[in-house]
């Protein structure tokens, strides 16, 4: 049994805003800051083997206290970034319907193949992405424990696999900034110790 735990980064400004923030490279807020020291606090005196991390800036500024408690070294990986909207990063849903009709559509139905102009990814290329990454991830550590620090989309993806969840089931569960969420992986089987934890904010 391989065991991961996944951490959410901090608040930024526009998970306030209900912005679309794909892989733009945005920092913590005041909150998110605060939220990402708890989140150190919580591994004091914890182990694990090794600590990987999306490379955007609010991942990387929420995994430094984690690697600070663990004393492990931040490993980053782009395969561990948020998935990416092409031409509505940085929108909110009620801009998306005003200005592209196609893309509103498409994320009102869940649609998992429809990639926004732009460099988007679609939902089935970043599900892909993404549980790729896992599985090489539990090759290289089999039988440990490690901590991954990544986004809300990628949690998404990590629930679903777990839960055998479709892509196009709206989402039910949460995914708190700075939650921390353990998996359990035995060869093809996944499964949910603990979800969207927060008591450690206080």
């Amino acid at each position: 049994m391989t065991r991961i735990c996944f951490v959410r980064h901090g608040e930024t400004d526009w998970n306030i805003e209900l912005r679309l923030q794909g892989q733009m490279d945005l920092a913590l807020n005041a909150t998110g800051e605060a939220q990402a020291r708890a989140v150190g606090c919580h591994f004091v005196g914890s182990t694990a083997t090794a600590l990987y991390s999306s490379d955007l800036l609010r991942a990387r500024q929420t995994a430094q206290p984690i690697s600070e408690a663990l004393h492990l070294p931040i490993i980053l990986l782009q395969a561990l970034r948020e998935r990416h909207f092409g031409r509505c990063e940085g929108m909110t849903l009620e801009e998306i319907s005003l200005q592209y009709e196609e893309d509103a559509r498409a994320i009102e139905s869940h649609d998992p193949d429809f990639a926004s102009p732009g460099g988007g990814e679609s939902r089935r290329q970043h599900q892909m992405r993404v549980l790729d990454c896992i599985e090489h991830l539990v090759q290289e550590h089999e039988g440990q424990t490690i901590v991954v620090v990544t986004h809300g989309g990628a949690l998404d993806v990590i629930y679903r696999r777990a839960r055998q969840l479709p892509l196009e089931a709206p989402r039910d569960y949460p995914i708190p900034n700075a939650g921390i969420n353990w998996i359990g992986i035995d060869g093809d089987q996944w499964s949910i110790e603990s979800w969207g934890d927060d008591a450690h904010l206080g």
